[in-house]
Formats: C-alpha cells, sequence, structure tokens
C-alpha cells in the first residue's frame, strides 16, 4: 500500500520498483538501526536445548543470541529448534552450541546502518531479525541490540498513519 515494499508469488519480497513517494523513502533511509533497535533475548552455550525452547516462548521471539561474556558466539530461530526436536535425542541435556548458527555464518547489521539495510538482510536471507554488533579492539562482534520484522513494521506503520 505504501509502494516502499512489493511481493511476487514464488519470488519474495522486494524493494518496490515504481513510482514511490521519495518523501518515505527519504525518511526510512534515515533512520538509524540505533534507534529503533531491541533488546536481544541472550542464552549462554551451554544452556539446554530444552531451556533454550522455554525461553523462546517465555520471551515471545523468533530468535535467541548465544552469548558468552558480551560477544556474539551464534544464533537460534525457531526453525532450528524445530529441526532439533524433530530428531529426537534427550533436549534437556544437548547444548545449543550443537544447533547454533555459527557468527562465522550469520547476517548481522551495525547501529549506524539505516533500517532499510536491515529489511533488506531480513528479506533477503529469509530470517526473523538481524543482530546488532559493533567490533571490539579484538575485532570480536559485541551483541548491542537486535532489529526483528516487528520493528520494521512498526516504524513503517508509523510512517503512514
Amino acid at each position: 500500500m505504501c509502494k516502499i515494499i512489493s511481493a511476487k508469488p514464488k519470488v519474495g519480497y522486494f524493494i518496490y520498483e515504481g513510482s514511490v513517494n521519495e518523501g518515505i523513502i527519504d525518511r526510512l533511509a534515515s533512520i538509524k538501526l540505533s534507534d529503533i533497535k531491541s533488546m536481544p533475548i541472550v542464552v549462554s552455550e551451554s544452556t539446554s536445548i530444552y531451556d533454550s525452547i522455554a525461553t523462546i516462548f517465555l520471551e515471545n521471539v523468533g530468535t535467541l543470541f548465544v552469548v558468552e561474556d558480551k560477544i556474539l558466539k551464534g544464533i537460534v530461530s525457531r526453525k532450528d529448534l524445530l529441526k532439533v526436536t524433530m530428531g529426537g535425542g534427550d533436549l534437556s541435556t544437548m547444548p545449543i552450541g550443537v544447533v547454533m548458527t555459527r557468527v562465522t555464518k550469520a547476517v548481522y547489521c551495525t547501529e549506524d546502518e539505516s533500517i532499510i539495510d536491515a529489511a533488506e538482510k531480513i528479506i533477503e536471507h529469509d530470517i526473523d531479525c538481524v543482530p546488532i554488533i559493533e567490533f571490539d579492539d579484538k575485532n570480536r562482534m559485541i551483541l548491542t541490540g537486535r532489529v526483528s520484522k516487528t520493528n520494521v513494521t512498526k516504524v513503517m506503520l508509523d510512517l503512514v498513519k
């Protein structure tokens, strides 16, 4: 409706390529992730899969971040947890580190990127949210927040109201 994002069956979502309201696009491009980020829900690498499943539902999120001493180690989504539960095994003793996506394969953003950058990564990689990180002096990823589909949707809704 806003002519910002368009969709096609079997193709997915993409940036609308027609006549758009340039004012809205400029406003979206000026919104930095540091202004809209949410608090990440974190677990340690040794947390059991059972406890991680409980956490993801109790916190009502789609993604957990695996962190040790503020350093991002991995990411776990609802899809990851569903796959491991289908495989069987003792979920109360199996650590989340077994199923997490390691940071070397993770998609992330920094606080100075725009909401458009985050939306593109979320859509391109078909993920629920992206971690917001900064690098420390040893080039390690420090988790500072997250931006989800909900964050993006709220901003777009505020713009059109």
